[in-house]
Order: C-alpha cells, then sequence, then structure tokens
C-alpha cells in the first residue's frame, strides 16, 4: 500500500525525523488557512499522487505570495498528472502538501527497502540526493551505499561508522546524521514498510539535516498489523476496478490488453499471462481469486473483469486444488447473467469437482467455450478477441 508525502512525513515525524513545517489542503479555502496557520509568505506547493516525476509534470510550484499561494493551489488541486508511471490514465491529484521553503546547502539520499536477493531489509545512502537513484546507480554506481541489517531494525555502530564517512559527514553532522539513519530504519521496520526513501535529504546553511520528500509504501501482507496506516488508503489513486477488487479482498492489478483473465493461484495467472502473450495478445489484467473463494466473490471478480471497457474476450483457468471449480462456475454465470455479458468466455477447468463445474457451464445457454489444455485456452481466447 502506498502512501501519499504529507503521510509519510507524519510518520517520520513521529520517529523524531526532521522535516519543514507543513499542512495539506484540498481546497483553496484550506490553502489559505494553511498559510496563515503555518506564517507563510512563500511556500512550497506539491500535489499529493502516488507517483513520482512530480515537478516535472508540473506538478511542484514554488508561491512568492500569500495571494499565489491560494493561486497555485487552486491550479494545482484537481491536476491530472500523466507520465510514465502513471501509465494513459494518468492520476489526479485531490490534496497538496503547502510546507515551508528551505534554504538547501547540499541535497543527499538515504532510504531503506527489502533486498530479496539477501531476504533482509537494506539501507541505502548517497550523497548525490535530489535525482532518481536509479539514474544515479546506472551512472554512478560507487557513489551508492548499500547496507544490510536486521529485522530489528538496529544499525551497528561499525555500519554507522561506515554511512558517516560514505557521506562525508563529521562533527555535528555526523551525530545527526547517525540518528536520522538509526530512526529510518526502526521506522521501516516497525511498520512494515517495504520502501522507504528519503530524497532529498538536505543540509541547510544552518547545518541541518531535514526530510524534504519522502516516499513510503507498507506491504500489504503486513496490513493487518497496521491498522492506523490503513486508514491512509487512497482508493482514487488506482483504477476503480483495482478499488473494488481491495474491498471484496481480490488480488487484482489492471494492465493495458483485451483479454481479462480470471485464474487462482497467482503462479497460474503468471502463467496464463504469459500465455497469452505468447499467441500475440496482452492481458488485461491480473486477478487471482485464490483458493477459498466463495460464489460472491468469484460474481464480484468477473464483474470488475467486466467493468473494463478494453475487454474483448474472458479466460478463465482454474486448476482445483483448495479450490472448487463448481464454486468457480457458479460465480462466473451468476455474474454473466446479471450484466448480460456479450463477450466470448473461454474457460478451462482441471481438478476438484470439474465434472461438475463443466456441467454448470455447459448448461448455462452463455457465450462459453470450454478447452481442456491451457494450450488450447490461450489460443482460443486470443481469436475470439481478435474475432475469430
Amino acid at each position: 500500500m502506498n502512501l501519499h508525502e504529507y503521510q509519510a512525513k507524519e510518520i517520520l515525524q513521529h520517529f523524531g525525523v526532521a522535516v519543514p513545517p507543513f499542512a495539506v489542503a484540498s481546497s483553496v479555502e484550506e490553502a489559505k488557512a494553511v498559510a496563515e496557520n503555518l506564517g507563510l509568505k512563500t511556500a512550497v506547493i506539491k500535489i499529493q499522487v502516488h507517483a513520482g516525476g512530480r515537478g516535472k509534470a508540473g506538478g511542484v510550484k514554488f508561491a512568492k505570495s500569500p495571494s499565489e499561494i491560494e493561486t497555485i493551489a487552486k491550479a494545482l488541486i484537481g491536476m491530472k498528472m500523466v507520465n510514465r508511471q502513471t501509465g494513459v490514465e494518468g492520476v489526479v491529484a485531490h490534496k497538496v502538501i503547502i510546507s515551508q521553503p528551505a534554504d538547501i546547502a547540499k541535497e543527499y539520499y538515504i532510504g531503506a527497502l527489502i533486498d530479496r536477493n539477501r531476504a533482509a531489509p537494506v539501507l541505502i545512502a548517497s550523497p548525490e540526493g535530489g535525482v532518481e537513484i536509479e539514474e544515479v546507480a546506472e551512472k554512478s554506481p560507487e557513489k551508492i551505499l548499500t547496507m544490510p541489517f536486521s529485522f530489528d531494525g538496529k544499525l551497528r555502530p561499525f555500519q554507522l561508522l561506515r554511512l558517516t564517512k560514505f557521506m562525508g559527514w563529521t562533527g555535528d553532522l555526523a551525530k545527526q546524521g547517525i540518528a536520522l539513519a538509526q530512526r529510518l530504519a526502526k521506522c521501516f521496520i516497525d511498520k512494515d514498510a517495504s520502501l522507504l526513501e528519503i530524497n532529498p535529504l538536505v543540509l541547510t546553511p544552518q547545518n541541518q539535516l531535514l526530510a524534504l520528500d519522502a516516499k513510503m509504501s507498507i506491504d500489504d501482507n503486513a496490513l493487518f498489523r497496521q491498522s492506523e496506516i490503513v486508514k491512509h488508503f487512497d482508493p482514487t489513486q488506482i483504477s476503480p476496478q483495482e478499488a473494488a477488487a481491495k474491498e471484496h479482498d481480490l488480488a487484482y492489478i489492471a494492465m493495458h490488453g483485451e483479454i481479462g483473465c480470471m485464474v487462482n493461484g497467482a503462479g497460474l495467472a503468471m502463467a496464463t499471462m504469459d500465455i497469452i502473450q505468447l499467441h500475440g495478445a496482452a492481458p488485461a489484467n491480473f486477478l487471482d481469486v485464490g483458493g477459498s473463494a466463495t460464489k460472491e466473490k468469484v460474481a464480484e471478480g468477473f464483474r470488475i473483469i467486466l467493468s473494463d471497457p478494453n475487454v474483448k474476450a474472458v479466460l478463465v483457468n482454474i486448476f482445483g486444488g483448495i479450490m472448487n471449480c463448481a464454486t468457480i462456475a457458479d460465480g462466473v454465470i451468476h455474474a454473466a447473467k446479471e450484466l448480460k455479458i456479450s463477450v466470448p468466455i473461454v474457460v478451462r477447468l482441471e481438478g476438484t469437482n470439474v465434472q461438475e463445474g463443466r456441467r454448470l457451464f455447459a448448461e448455462s445457454h452463455l457465450k462459453i467455450s470450454s478447452a481442456e489444455s491451457l494450450e488450447t485456452a490461450a489460443k482460443m481466447v486470443v481469436a475470439a478477441a481478435k474475432g475469430g
């Protein structure tokens, strides 16, 4: 689950990380009140969306007066940002963060993420901040420090010493940097984050380190432990289909193809998408209904697939282990009849109660074709999507 910048900053503040004074506004009136409450004569105003590249997209502005704060806020609230991260659909900013500008003497990068190869959290730091860390890694890999740390969220003394030398921090600045790194690592572990980064981390002329921007993502599988963070979920930042799927506890990711996919099991879903690509089409979605879905859950998943106007055909690929094939069939039939389905459906069923599932489909009088192998099913659904 992704967080907005202001939400990440609030969490970092709770752990003792210094950030410039800020507040959030969702209307011009709120923006005016923020400026008055913070005593701002000038301000940095940034749209709040779950995507990077806001500055290049025109979503970050500097206001030189209180009246300009209102003018810019009015222009940015409701702005639709479209770039390579958002896709062609873009995302709409319903809020802006209004911050006190900070004088900058130097910019750094510091963050943490899960390294799946090491099966451990790692701290990443660079004396080159303010640009995408991927760009630094590509052009100047020697300027990136990567250090695994333990799941207790503690950095060892030798790691902190290595960090300060790498970043060029000495004296009081080294003390600040050590404290900040320790707090960031603890925050990362305590909040079950999968990504936490401060970019840029800035040094002011007064020799103070400030988190000027922050990005944070939480492991979805750990949200049951993070009840306060769950409240930060913003459904406006994902597609309506993904929002509906999240509400019904379905694993759904919208894509840009023409073939809807309903599968049980993430591995089988990936294989299904691959074989669709192999035969010349593209999946419209990833949808894993899981191993213990009910008829109602399956029906909702099917509704979500069909709500995508780009879907020209649907492939239902079920291997019944825990999942009962008849349950899948019942749910799909229920949803298809209710929605008066017009696109062709190809079904491949195997496993638990498969004969009953096939019987239900056969007697449904719906536009459903049956296949006994995944290879055949993929060829059939691609042909159907292309009008064959």
